[in-house]
């Protein structure tokens, strides 16, 4: 009898759980935003006129009527400024009330999301590390073959980092409660290396009970044939002699000891030691827990300190376990069950069939009559295997897979395995050479890339039976692997994906003709396997189930639920196919690593994936060229098309008009436009990120275009309407617009990358035939960006975009292969005709260029005076004044503008038009800069620059 263990508390589950079956948050990945702090409006100034014009309008109608009633209006004015106020003030305060209102509700609404993250989040982490009590509660966890277990163990349960993320909300309490909060997630397991040892400091019965269950966890985890202990077992440790890692059969590699206070460390690879508080620690233990009681205890390692709590065992909890263990291994390895000795795969493989042209026979136990062989072949095509948690559904189907996969090459089968029931139940199975890939419930995303591939394949293998003329895979004229899916948990992958359901019925119809084979299993028949599916799956294995009417469903009869449970009854199994009149008994046969090991070290020919790897995080020009080089245009990167079975280039040609890259900082867009500029067949012309430089450049494009195959390349889009202003900015998208618009006709390519759309840039970006819309901040700005919802991935690396619904890694391009220009200085202006005008206010940047030309030898005057000089002097002469000045002299001025030079300060620009009389807009200038604009004789205005002292 297993030992008994006080229950596990909430949200503690066994790592068994599929945990996508329970309700959680549609986008667990998003940060949350808290709301930000209210801020009060500005106070309304008081209303000084409407405060006088009633009290002036009182003393009119007084003095008109002489009525001293009509003084009364004089109040007025002051009570509307008091009304004024008072009215502010309310407002203000109600704004307050509603924003506070909305905050809390906003924060209660985060608060909430944050728990139901919580919760899903430790449920994943016990799942993935469960500790003594959650294996105890599923056998099927002892000596699981999961990596990330073998080199930690749960030293207990407390406050770990949490993936939870926030942003905003200021520095109220509230948000920053909810911050650390968020932050922190509680009574999740703290996790320990093994490799670094471990000792617990605390009174000799507790501080023992906890090394016991760091003991059996660990013991639990790795199998015997791994890990030796090495310990005295007369003394305290005389509990742990029942463990079969203390069996001299078993020849591990590694070593736990076990140290008793002031008792010397060995040598071994994993050191437990128990201490008294005040004891010098032992070597070689670099986590220190202190306990005072099990709920009251401290981890102190790597320099930090962590609360928490400790699992303990009793002396007798652990003695009762180990023969848990030590009955298991006896099963796996050498022992005796119920009578029948342990049926291993490598003495079944010896005794089974051979393998035969066009059959899958798999040698898969012991039957009444000796070896048991299926033919997925002639007893299938399909096959369906049910069984409980704990009744060995897992083993049955990984020993399915070593037997095929030993007895046929990779060119007569490949394997595609799905699991669903924590995403580890293959791991084993990676390395060997027939197994294509696994899928997991832990990647939704690689799942779906999977089953739409599985689509492809189907049509892929129709178009090759059809190419050959036969009617048929059993065609010798076809030269097809047979390819075998197999499902662990098909209930969970239909929770997960429900439409998947019509697919793998449409695979069973057609399967065999095409020589795809099912192997689905799954803990319940009914409800879960719908009669078509299940019309298509002949060959039927039940292991235990505890419902009658499951083992009615899957093979007519009531026996599989009267299979004993426990140990005894695990890898038995009851089978039938669709010509036998009975059920008959099946051991399954048991693997070790060792046969993983024959079947790979085999090898054997690549087999053809039935889905291609998901695309690479990084992928250079260089690579694409090579690979594809007969790839024509312009390359972007390597597209992804799992519906086609496809990987391949997608490019542009320069005459496509513009291709435009959206994304958040750091996730690739300078790198694109680097890597499409790299390719330009002509020059390139970099618009400048100077907001005069940009002006230059795109009028420049507008009415003067350069040739064909030149390529414009423009740097952050959405920000150039912003410098401008708002009277420049409106103008400013017109030149992109007619830049964008004019570029296909004229055989050229503009490239621009913007962070988010917004406001006019929105439409110029509708002109942009193509969009790759890389990763972005949010799931909001990946829609507003046209991108769809199924697409948004938050994880995805820099350089993973869409581009017309098609997933594609841009190509990474070369540093030396950006050669974007750098806008040069304007030079500095002096006057050079012997007149000329200069409107400009007076400012340091105005005197500090007159002072200029003074020492040069231009003479300056007044507007004023010059009108009154009667004189011509040969002499420069500048004449200057303000804008109102010069506008009293009108007849100047224009003699000024039409004849000579006429320079107008950029302090000057509302009155630009009056002053020039020209109607178009002038080229910018930034304001404080020391610019002007120059009319020479009345031609168009141009800009030029002001010395400087």
């Amino acid at each position: 009898m297993p030992p008994s263990f006080p229950p596990a508390p909430a949200g503690h589950r066994a790592s068994s759980l599929t945990f996508d079956a329970l309700v959680h948050d549609d986008h667990e990945d998003e940060i949350l935003a808290l709301p930000e702090p209210w801020t009060a409006p500005p106070r309304p100034p008081l209303p000084l006129i409407a405060s006088i014009v009633p009290l002036i309008g009182a003393v009119v109608l007084w003095v008109v009527t002489g009525s001293p009633m009509m003084l009364w209006f004089a109040l007025l004015g002051p009570l509307i400024a008091v009304a004024a106020q008072v009215d502010a003030a309310r407002g203000a305060r109600r704004g307050r009330r509603r924003a506070e209102a909305d905050a809390a509700t906003r924060r209660a609404e985060i608060e909430a999301c944050i728990e139901r993250r919580h919760v899903h989040e430790r449920r994943r982490q016990w799942a993935h590390h469960p500790d003594i009590a959650a294996i105890a509660a599923d056998d099927a966890e002892i000596w699981r073959a999961t990596p990330e277990r073998a080199d930690v163990f749960v030293i207990g349960r407390g406050a770990v980092p949490s993936s939870v993320r926030t942003s905003g909300g200021g520095s109220d309490p509230d948000s920053l409660r909810l911050r650390q909060r968020a932050s922190s997630l509680a009574d999740a397991p703290v996790l320990a290396s093994t490799r670094g040892g471990a000792v617990v400091l605390g009174p000799d019965p507790l501080a023992a009970a906890v090394l016991r269950a760091w003991v059996m966890q660990v013991c639990a985890i790795v199998p015997p044939d791994v890990l030796r202990i090495t310990a005295d077992l007369s003394g305290e440790h005389s509990w742990a002699a029942h463990l079969p890692h203390c069996d001299p059969r078993f020849h591990a590699q590694r070593t736990l000891a076990l140290v008793s206070p002031g008792g010397a460390v060995p040598d071994a690879d994993i050191v437990f030691a128990r201490a008294r508080p005040g004891d010098p620690l032992p070597p070689r233990c670099a986590a220190v827990v202190t306990a005072r009681e099990p709920r009251v205890a401290w981890l102190e390692a790597a320099g930090s300190r962590i609360s928490l709590s400790l699992e303990a065992l009793s002396a007798e909890q652990a003695g009762a376990f180990a023969r848990v263990l030590d009955q298991r291994a006896e099963l796996t390895w050498a022992g005796d069950v119920g009578g029948a000795a342990p049926v291993m795969l490598g003495d079944v493989l010896a005794e089974g069939s051979r393998a035969a042209s066009g059959t899958l026979a798999a040698a898969l136990g012991r039957g009444e009559e000796g070896v048991l062989v299926l033919d997925l072949v002639s007893d299938g095509p399909h096959a369906v295997v049910a069984g409980v948690t704990g009744s060995g559904k897992s083993e049955l189907l990984i020993t399915w897979v070593l037997s095929l996969s030993a007895t046929y090459s990779t060119a007569e089968v490949n394997f595609l395995l799905a699991d669903f029931k924590g995403g580890t139940a293959f791991d084993c199975l990676i390395d060997v050479p027939h197994v294509t890939g696994v899928i997991t419930d832990l990647d939704g995303t690689g799942a779906r890339r999977a089953i739409e591939s599985l689509r492809a394949e189907v049509r892929w293998r129709e178009a090759v039976i059809a190419r050959a003329g036969a009617r048929d895979v059993r065609d010798p004229r076809v030269e097809l692997a047979r390819l075998v899916v197999v499902v662990d948990e098909f209930a969970a992958l239909l929770g997960d994906h429900p439409e998947l359901h019509a697919v793998f019925t449409d695979v069973a119809a057609r399967g065999r003709a095409l020589g795809i084979h099912l192997i689905l299993g799954t803990q319940r028949i009914t409800g879960v396997v719908r009669d078509n599916l299940l019309a298509n799956c002949p060959l039927r294995v039940s292991l235990r189930v505890t419902d009658p009417a499951d083992s009615r469903a899957i093979l007519g009869v009531e026996d599989a639920a009267a299979l004993p449970g426990g140990e005894s009854g695990r890898g038995r199994a009851l089978v039938r196919r669709a010509a036998d009149v009975r059920c008959h008994s099946l051991r399954v046969a048991l693997s070790h690593q060792a046969d993983v090991d024959a079947v790979r070290d085999r090898g054997g020919a690549q087999p053809k994936r039935p889905w291609l790897p998901e695309l690479p995080r990084e992928v250079s020009l260089a690579e694409l060229r090579t690979r594809f080089p007969d790839a024509p245009g312009i390359l972007l990167g390597l597209a992804d098309e799992p519906a086609r079975q496809h990987q391949g280039p997608v490019g542009v040609d320069v005459t496509d008009r513009g291709i435009l890259f959206l994304g958040a900082p750091a996730k690739g867009k300078s790198n694109a436009l680097a890597l499409v500029a790299s390719q330009a067949p002509g020059d390139v012309v970099w618009v400048p990120r100077s907001a005069e430089h940009t002006w230059d450049v795109l009028s420049e494009l507008v009415d003067r275009p350069p040739a064909s195959g030149t390529m414009v390349v423009i740097d952050d889009l959405d920000t150039i309407p912003p410098r401008f202003g708002a009277e420049y900015a409106p103008a400013v998208v017109e030149l992109l617009e007619e830049v964008v618009r004019g570029a296909g006709g004229r055989g050229q390519l503009v490239v621009a990358s913007a962070q988010r759309l917004t406001g006019a840039i929105a439409r110029v970006a509708d002109l942009f035939p193509h969009r790759v819309i890389l990763p972005m901040a949010s799931r909001g700005e990946h829609l507003a960006a046209g991108g769809e919802a199924e697409h948004y991935a938050p994880d995805a690396p820099p350089g993973r975009a869409i581009h017309r619904g098609v997933p594609i890694q841009v190509a990474r391009s070369a540093p030396r292969e950006r050669t974007e220009s750098v806008a040069l200085p304007f030079p500095e202006w002096s006057p050079e005709g012997l007149l000329t005008g200069f409107v400009a206010r007076r400012s340091p940047a105005a005197r500090q260029a007159l002072s200029q030309w003074q020492r040069h030898g231009v003479i300056v005057c007044g507007v004023d005076d010059y009108a009154q000089r009667a004189e011509v002097s040969d002499e420069r002469v500048l004449v200057v004044g303000e804008p109102d000045e010069w506008q009293r002299h009108w007849r100047l001025l224009t003699e000024l503008r039409g004849e000579h030079d006429f320079v107008i300060d950029a302090s000057c620009a509302p009155e630009f038009r009056l002053l020039a009389g020209q109607r178009a807009l002038p080229p910018f200038l930034e304001a404080g800069r020391g610019r002007a604009w120059l009319l020479r004789a009345g031609a168009d205005a141009k800009r030029i620059v002001l010395p400087t002292d």
